[in-house]
């Protein structure tokens, strides 16, 4: 290749350097501002390809994507001067890009600092209006609304953000408070324990007596019942046995004389001194039981 074939390439190369270096791409979730020697000359470049003077030119992409930034956890003082360490988010976006960069430079990081100054003031300036029944649950939803309104209007304004939303993630007491207020809770635990503990023996207390009452309303009844039912029986017996004796005096008198025999003579070693003329010992000298 010649002189003038290596001069035609290098002059094509040049060519096609400055073609690209012309050209830039802005992607759908950004968009761009364009500084010439440090002057702000076009903002809110939308999404698609565009052209800049090379070496003149510089551009800026910023992400107009949701973002969220985790607050580091603060402390801050209820109506009643209670304090509560606090853990919340924000979630943001950009909105005007030229007010986005001429207050933060197109620094992200800046844009963080003074989302967290204002919500720092806001969150301090809710909580110390409300009292902590209130910030904990009873209208956590109104504050964290009111205090994004409020963010939200400054933010738009001064640096051309959008804050979405405001997010308290947890609400914990302070380490020394938090044993307080746990011991306390402890303590009223107890006594609603021992609360409880007093009412179930009052209660046992009477259903005791109660059952004690009843099993000795059901003894008694019973024993009425089996003295009766014995009185019955005593009484059928000796129906049964006047019956018996009136059908045969004899074998009665017989059957009634063993039975005496058998009791009587149920030791080995008894002795008895009878007259041997007495009616117990007529069967003895005759089983007839003649006189």
């Amino acid at each position: 290749m010649g002189p003038k074939g290596v001069l035609g390439l290098a002059g094509t190369l040049i060519v096609v350097l400055l073609v690209l270096s012309s050209v830039f791409i802005i992607p759908e979730t950004h968009r761009g501002v364009k500084l010439r020697f440090g002057e702000l000359v076009e903002t809110d470049i939308q999404a698609g390809i565009h052209f800049k003077v090379p070496v003149i030119d510089q551009i800026r992409e910023f992400d107009i994507r949701v973002l969220t930034m985790d607050l580091p956890s603060r402390q801050y003082l209820t109506i009643e001067k209670k304090p509560l360490d606090v853990d919340s988010y924000v979630a943001w976006k950009i909105r005007d890009v030229d007010q986005f960069y001429r207050a933060t430079g197109g620094d992200e990081r800046r844009a963080e600092t003074l989302i967290l100054s204002r919500v720092d003031n806001g969150l301090r300036d809710e909580f110390g209006v409300r009292t902590m029944h209130e910030v904990v649950s009873g209208q956590r939803d109104e504050l964290m609304h009111a205090l994004r309104d409020r963010a939200n209007e400054t933010a738009v304004k001064e640096f051309g953000i959008e804050i979405l939303d405001i997010r308290v993630k947890a609400i914990e007491f302070p380490g020394a408070v938090s044993e307080n207020v746990y011991r306390r809770m402890a303590t009223e635990r107890h006594k609603l324990a021992q609360e409880f503990r007093s009412r179930g023996l009052e209660l046992a207390e009477g259903i005791r007596a109660d059952a004690d009452r009843q099993q000795t309303v059901t003894l008694a009844n019973a024993f009425a019942e089996a003295e009766m039912t014995r009185g019955e029986g005593d009484g059928e017996a000796a129906r049964i046995y006047a019956e018996a004796y009136g059908s045969n005096e004899e074998f009665y008198s017989f059957y009634r004389s063993l039975q005496a025999y058998e009791k009587t003579f149920a030791g080995k070693d008894d002795i008895m001194v009878i007259d041997s003329d007495s009616a117990f010992m007529k069967f003895l000298k005759d089983p007839a039981g003649a006189n």
